[in-house]
């Protein structure tokens, strides 16, 4: 009996597809919520409309993509001994590279580009960010390590 206890207990078990599968759900739903509020506060502070990734059409598909990433990366990363040692450095250094385009498109000359237009798309990236690992955290835990 304590055999199976543990085994049930321990989070780097094989997690059913199925709670993997609403995890990730939950998690792109509410980004997409996340990043629709974040889009239409840029567009009513003065972004301009032109600006492509502001559209449903560029950020969902990308907050989506994102999230799908992110669940991939927290599945693979969860089975591992070290798994939350890992997360602390994983998720806050895959965000800071993920802000490195935003900043390209701030350097281009693209239609509607502004530095405002630039810090939404960052913000984004940051919504998409929260969301996913408090999201995963609390549907596919992972096992604490002494830090």
């Amino acid at each position: 009996m304590t055999t199976t206890a543990t085994a049930a207990a321990d989070p780097t078990t094989r997690t059913k597809t199925s709670k993997v599968l609403l995890a990730g759900l939950i998690a792109a739903v509410a980004a997409l919520i996340g990043n629709t509020i974040v889009a239409q506060v840029a567009l009513a502070a003065g972004a301009s409309e032109e600006f492509q990734p502001l559209t449903v059409g560029a950020y969902g598909f990308f907050t989506v993509v994102g999230v799908v990433a992110g669940l991939v990366g927290w599945v693979l990363v969860r089975r591992t001994a070290n798994a939350a040692a890992t997360l602390r450095w994983l998720v806050p250094t895959v965000l800071v590279l993920s802000l490195v385009p935003d900043v390209m498109v701030g350097f281009s000359d693209r239609a509607g580009v502004s530095w405002g237009a630039v810090a939404a798309l960052m913000v984004m990236h940051v919504v998409v960010t929260v969301v996913s690992v408090a999201t995963f955290s609390r549907l596919l835990p992972v096992a604490r390590t002494a830090a």
